[in-house]
C-alpha cells in the first residue's frame, strides 16, 4: 500500500551525484560501446561508481530502469481502461488486475470508475483479449478509452523544476518484425553492465555494432521517442498526481487540446474516444509535490484555457497498484488463466 499524495514523503536521500545520474541522463543517453564510461568521465568519477549508484537508486525505487519509451505508431496497442468497483473490494479487484501481464499501470482514481488501469499488448487482438479477460475475473464492465490524439508527451521529470514535455504529436513508422527482438530488450531494459548494448546484441541475436547503429537511427527518427534513465517521480517526492477530464463539443477538441497543452505543469495532455457512461474526452495529467500544488495547476489551466465552462470531473490518484514499463513487444509470459 502507497501512502495518500499528501501523506509524508519518505524520500530518499540522495548524493550529489545520484541526482546528477537521474537527472541529466533522462535524454540522450550515450550511444557507445561502453556508455558508463562516459557517464563516469562526465561526472569525475569511474564507470564502477557508476554502476553501483545506480543500482543502489534502483534498489531505492528512485530508478524504474535506463531503457526507451517508443513514438506512438511503433508497435503493439495500449488502451486505457477503467472498472467502477464497490469500495470494499478495491484491493481485491486490483490485485486480480495486477495479475495480467499486459496490464503496466493500475490506480485508484476518486471517482465512481475507480479502478484505473492501462492494458499494453504487441497486438489489438491480444489487448482487447486482455481486457474481455479482465472483465470476465473481475464480473465488472470495463471502460474501453482509446487515445485520438497525444497533444503534449512526456519526456522525462526534471528533478529541481518538475516535468520535461515536448508539446505536440507525431506518429512514428513501425518497426519491423525482425527488429522486434532488439525493442523488447529495449523496452525491458538496460542491463547494469560495462557493455549493455553487447547484452542486447546476444538477446536480439545480432551485434554490438549493429545495435548501436540501430538504436542511433530510431532515436533520430523519433521511434524511440526516449532513451535513459527512467525516474519514479513517486519516490523522489512528486506524490500527488490527478487526471483531469472535460467533455469538450467535437468540433473544439483540437484546438482546446492544443491550447490546454502549452498550460504551465501539464505533463501529459490526449484526446480520447468516449465510452458509454463516460462522456469525456479531453484529458489531462497534472504531478505535484503536494495535493494543493496539483489544484492550483489545474484550476489555472482551466481559466486560462476557457474550459472552465465545459463539464470536467478531477481525478486524484489515491492508491498506486502497478506501475511497470509496457510490454508493446514483449509476448506476455503466461497471461493469467481465465476460470471457466
Amino acid at each position: 500500500m502507497h501512502p495518500p499524495p499528501d501523506a509524508p514523503s519518505s524520500t530518499p536521500a540522495l548524493s550529489a551525484l545520484d541526482v546528477a545520474l537521474l537527472n541529466n541522463w533522462q535524454r540522450d543517453f550515450p550511444i557507445t560501446a561502453q556508455p558508463f564510461e562516459v557517464i563516469a568521465g562526465q561526472h569525475g568519477t569511474t564507470s564502477t561508481d557508476v554502476l553501483q549508484r545506480y543500482q543502489a537508486l534502483m534498489n531505492m525505487g528512485a530508478l524504474s530502469r535506463i531503457g526507451g519509451i517508443f513514438g506512438v505508431g511503433a508497435g503493439g496497442s495500449a488502451m486505457l481502461c477503467a472498472l467502477a468497483v464497490p469500495p470494499e473490494h478495491l484491493s481485491r479487484v486490483a490485485a486480480q488486475v495486477n495479475a495480467f501481464d499486459y496490464v503496466n499501470h493500475n490506480y485508484a482514481r476518486e471517482h465512481h470508475w475507480n479502478l484505473w488501469f492501462v492494458v499494453t499488448a504487441p497486438s489489438a487482438d491480444e489487448r482487447d483479449q486482455c481486457i474481455r479477460d479482465i472483465e470476465l475475473v473481475t464480473q465488472l464492465r470495463a471502460l474501453r478509452l482509446p487515445m485520438r490524439r497525444a497533444f503534449r508527451i512526456d519526456l522525462g521529470f526534471d528533478l529541481h523544476s518538475g516535468p520535461r514535455c515536448l508539446p505536440g504529436h507525431q506518429r512514428c513508422a513501425p518497426i519491423d518484425a525482425e527488429h522486434h527482438a532488439l525493442a523488447a530488450a529495449i523496452e525491458q531494459g538496460m542491463p547494469l553492465v560495462d557493455r549493455p548494448y553487447a547484452a542486447w546484441a546476444r538477446e536480439a541475436g545480432s551485434t554490438e555494432e549493429a545495435v548501436m547503429q540501430r538504436v542511433m537511427a530510431w532515436t533520430q527518427a523519433g521511434v524511440l521517442r526516449r532513451l535513459g534513465v527512467i525516474v519514479r517521480h513517486h519516490e523522489l517526492g512528486v506524490t500527488a498526481n490527478a487526471m483531469t477530464v472535460f467533455n469538450v463539443p467535437d468540433e473544439q477538441l483540437v484546438e482546446m487540446g492544443l491550447v490546454l497543452a502549452q498550460q504551465g505543469g501539464i505533463t501529459l495532455c490526449y484526446a480520447r474516444h468516449r465510452d458509454e457512461g463516460w462522456p469525456y474526452n479531453l484529458y489531462c495529467m497534472v504531478h505535484g509535490r503536494s495535493r494543493e500544488e496539483t489544484r492550483q495547476h489545474i484550476e489555472a489551466a482551466r481559466r486560462q484555457t476557457g474550459l472552465d465552462q465545459f463539464d470536467h470531473a478531477v481525478l486524484f490518484s489515491t492508491e498506486r497498484f502497478k506501475q511497470t514499463g509496457g510490454r508493446y513487444f514483449r509476448p506476455a509470459g503466461a497471461l493469467m488463466e481465465v476460470a471457466a
